[in-house]
């Protein structure tokens, strides 16, 4: 009787849903080729990656530094047409006219005050003819600043500065100085 095997083969057939994506991903095999090209890949990106960033960073040195370089040029550029002008003794006179004032001999110069209160500038305190006092004692200010500060024990952070406001000054300060 002939001998039957024991283990039998039988075909397995896989579902019918299987997607292409599924199917594709089962048809790859892996060489030892492949394999070795994959770990030389990632050896060569975590190998360059490093240098790569310092290329890229140094790129945009260079750039930053050539546009340095631009912008110092066109001053250098201004700077040199300012020479230029005066070099030129009509502008020297010209210029010497305008901001000093300066005239030649037998001529007049006339300086026109507006009488506006434009003229005074936002926040200018307003223009008079009488001869004003202060009403500050600078000097006994400056004095028991002085004394204050140097007979003191408290903290230069405790310390206050002297009323300069014109108001009348204390007889006593608390920090032991004079008035």
């Amino acid at each position: 009787m002939p001998r039957e095997s024991q283990n039998r083969r039988v075909p397995v057939t896989l579902p019918a849903t299987e997607t292409v994506t599924g199917g594709w991903l089962r048809s790859l095999r892996f060489s030892g080729f492949s394999l070795l090209m994959l770990v030389i890949l990632v050896l060569f990106v975590v190998v360059l990656a490093p240098s790569l960033k310092t290329l890229i960073q140094q790129q945009q040195q260079i750039a930053a530094l050539q546009d340095e370089v631009v912008d110092q040029q066109d001053d250098v550029d201004a700077l040199q047409g300012d020479v230029a002008r005066w070099s030129d003794p009509a502008y020297i006179e010209a210029q010497a006219r305008d901001r000093l004032l300066y005239v030649y001999p037998g001529e007049y110069s006339y300086l026109v005050m507006g009488d506006s209160a434009d003229d005074a500038g936002p926040g200018a305190a307003p223009i008079s003819d009488t001869l004003q006092m202060p009403q500050v004692d600078w000097v006994a200010a400056m004095t028991s600043s002085v004394l204050d500060a140097g007979l003191s024990d408290a903290p230069a952070t405790e310390l206050v500065a002297p009323d300069i406001s014109g108001a009348p000054v204390p007889s006593s300060s608390p920090t032991g100085g004079t008035p």
